[in-house]
């Protein structure tokens, strides 16, 4: 895989990955914007949001994204956040 990703805002490198239960977690970084975006995406419905971020919350943003998204009043799922139903 390469290490370069292309995002809705232009291509980045992969910084860290993680999935689990179908969702998959990336910290993308551009080198030539000096910008970092957090992304989320589900396997399983298809959907995603990306979250930019500083430097200094990039790591804190990678582990914890809902929270950002929804300090930043992003929704997920076409029914909220879909807590009720099993991963």
């Amino acid at each position: 895989m390469s290490p370069f990703v292309e995002s809705s805002r232009g291509f980045f490198e992969e910084l860290h990955r993680r999935a689990s239960a179908g969702l998959e977690v990336t910290l993308l970084w551009s080198r030539g914007a000096g910008k970092l975006v957090v992304s989320v995406a589900d396997t399983m419905t298809g959907e995603s949001f990306e979250l930019p971020v500083a430097r200094e919350e990039a790591l804190e943003a990678f582990n914890h994204p809902f929270a950002y998204a929804a300090g930043r009043g992003i929704t997920w799922g076409a029914t909220g956040w879909g807590l009720e139903r099993a991963r």
